[in-house]
């Protein structure tokens, strides 16, 4: 298991945008990732007044992200940023509210050097919300220094 300390090592993501709350199985091929939903989200506000419901492209935010924590536990991808190339075969199949927790199992499909794909399948209390297949290339993180210009 991974808290949200351990997954901020591991992705350049910070608030608003870090979607991914807890890592509960993490394996060489399979991860399985939680994000807690709450009416405190700040995209609420706008999606929808009176009918709040989690825009899709976040919960494929979200779910990239899962798979994104799989991918830089590999040795050798390690320091890298995951970076999303393509979205194939996304499906939505009921919306994500306040109060729901998006669970996410990411499998890998394959990886050569540093470009791959992965399956995704965000679920809430069981029942499938949404899936797709990320296609992702890796590249090195800037460090401080070149951020900064140095």
């Amino acid at each position: 298991m991974m808290d949200i300390a351990k997954i901020m090592e591991f992705l350049p993501h910070r608030y608003p945008f870090l979607l991914v709350d807890r890592i509960v199985e993490i394996g060489e091929q399979k991860i399985v990732g939680v994000k807690n939903v709450t009416i405190n989200e700040p995209f609420f506000q706008g999606h929808f007044p009176g009918e709040p419901v989690m825009p899709g492209v976040l919960i494929l935010e979200a779910m990239g992200q899962v798979a994104a924590m799989m991918i830089t536990q590999i040795p050798e991808m390690k320091g890298m940023i995951t970076y999303v190339t393509t979205i194939d075969e996304a499906k939505f199949r009921r919306p994500v509210r306040p109060g729901d927790q998006l669970v996410t199992t990411a499998e890998m499909v394959r990886v050569r050097g540093r470009v791959g794909k992965v399956k995704a399948v965000g679920r809430v209390d069981g029942d499938v919300v949404a899936s797709a297949t990320f296609g992702f290339v890796l590249s090195r993180r800037l460090t401080a220094e070149a951020e900064a210009g140095e």
